[in-house]
């Protein structure tokens, strides 16, 4: 954990956040300033710096984190219609918070290209 990383606060407890699901090992929560009626952040516990990261260092924590997105897309009943799963990586992918995390969007419909 990082004191000093918004989303270990989070885990932590010390800030709050709308937590939807929890595993021992993963976090999900709504994102404050949603781009979507559904705007879910899966977060591992574990601070990790990004998903690329994650996933070498852990590979079952990364496929855990991917498990928990597709059980918030089914809490937040938008499976059947569609979503979409979004993880930034480093500065030119717009990642903000560097403690890996996965963006779960959905609701609405999506354009393509993102970004």
């Amino acid at each position: 954990m990082s004191t000093e990383c918004l989303f270990c606060r989070i885990v932590e407890r010390t800030l709050p956040a709308t937590v939807v699901h929890e595993t021992e090992t993963v976090l999900a929560f709504r994102d404050i300033d949603p781009k979507a009626p559904t705007h879910v952040l899966v977060i591992p516990k574990e601070h990790h710096a990004d998903a690329a990261i994650m996933a070498s260092a852990d590979p079952a924590l990364a496929g855990e984190v991917l498990a928990v997105a597709g059980e918030v897309a089914k809490l937040d009943g938008v499976d059947a219609s569609g979503y979409r799963l979004v993880f930034n990586t480093g500065s030119d992918g717009q990642q903000t918070v560097f403690h890996a995390h996965c963006h779960v969007l959905g609701g609405r419909g999506l354009t393509w290209p993102p970004g």
